[in-house]
């Protein structure tokens, strides 16, 4: 298929540069490139939400809200 993109020059610069290295045309690099990252985009959101362990006992304290940033805060930074 054909298409038409913009891209910043010295990308297209340095994207043939390499292309030429690894003695591939143009288009073949960009679909390769274009391949690596839909895979890895891919793998990255099959991954799921990241665990991570707590230390300690219960938790959260009482009154802290993890969605609400600011309850993060110590209440004596907030009034100076």
């Amino acid at each position: 298929m054909r298409t038409t993109i913009r891209l910043d020059d010295d990308l297209l610069a340095e994207a043939r540069e390499l292309a030429a290295e690894s003695r591939k045309n143009l288009s073949t690099f960009i679909e390769d490139a274009l391949r690596a990252a839909i895979a890895r985009a891919r793998e990255s959101s099959e991954r799921g939400p990241l665990d991570l362990p707590t230390f300690g006992e219960g938790g959260v304290l009482p009154g802290v809200d993890l969605d609400q940033s600011i309850a993060l805060l110590d209440p004596a930074d907030l009034n100076p």
